[in-house]
């Protein structure tokens, strides 16, 4: 049962740290980009849309994205879990 968890806890931190760096790279990228490179986050992309606001927009598809994801990993997980808790004789 002990290895069983280890496993779990392996790929949950195999899945969560790379997807959390990630996310976290993407989201602080706007400030970044802005304080750094004004001018290309000025540039204009469609009418008076520029990149800083498509950044900015795509922050909130990339959250439902990442939690998209996370639910569908989840599901691996909680089997996981399940099959640990069985071992366990719960």
């Amino acid at each position: 049962m002990r290895a069983m968890l280890a496993d779990l806890l392996r790929r949950k931190r195999a899945f969560l740290v790379p997807t959390t760096i990630f996310f976290l790279a993407y989201y602080f990228a706007l400030p970044i980009l802005c304080g750094y490179a004004p001018a290309l986050m000025a540039t204009k992309v469609i009418g008076a849309v520029n990149v800083a606001y498509l950044l900015a927009l795509s922050n909130f598809l990339m959250a439902w994205v990442v939690a998209a994801v996370y639910v569908r990993k989840a599901r691996t997980f909680d089997a996981l879990a399940e099959q640990a808790r069985r071992a366990a004789g719960n």
